[in-house]
């Protein structure tokens, strides 16, 4: 698996469809979880049956963890969610890749 992440417009998508024209590629995975979170679903049940799932894919996500604190308790679990899905993933990922102003940093 390969995991991409950075803000938002920082040239992510771009990125993996340059790099990685091999794979699929599962962008937004930040506005998923957001929408297990509404749902009431077990975000890391479903976070563990996703990542078993794609191996071998592609994984694009922002990173919503930077930046101010959110007041409202679901945008702060949904931070917080974000944060624990990366981390599980950077452990299972091949490669691990921040994008900042377009420029791709390997982390792993």
């Amino acid at each position: 698996m390969v995991l991409i992440f950075g803000g938002a417009y920082q040239g992510k998508m771009d990125y993996a469809q340059k790099h990685f024209k091999d794979r699929k590629i599962i962008n937004n995975i930040d506005k998923w979880i957001f929408e297990l979170i509404k749902e009431g679903k077990d975000v890391l049940q479903e976070i563990e049956i996703f990542l078993t799932d794609n191996k071998n894919n592609v994984i694009i996500l922002n990173d919503i963890s930077c930046g101010v604190v959110p007041i409202c308790p679901d945008l702060r679990r949904w931070r917080e969610e974000v944060g624990r899905f990366m981390g599980v993933a950077a452990k299972q990922s091949d490669e691990v890749i921040r994008l900042f102003c377009g420029i791709p940093m390997r982390i792993k």
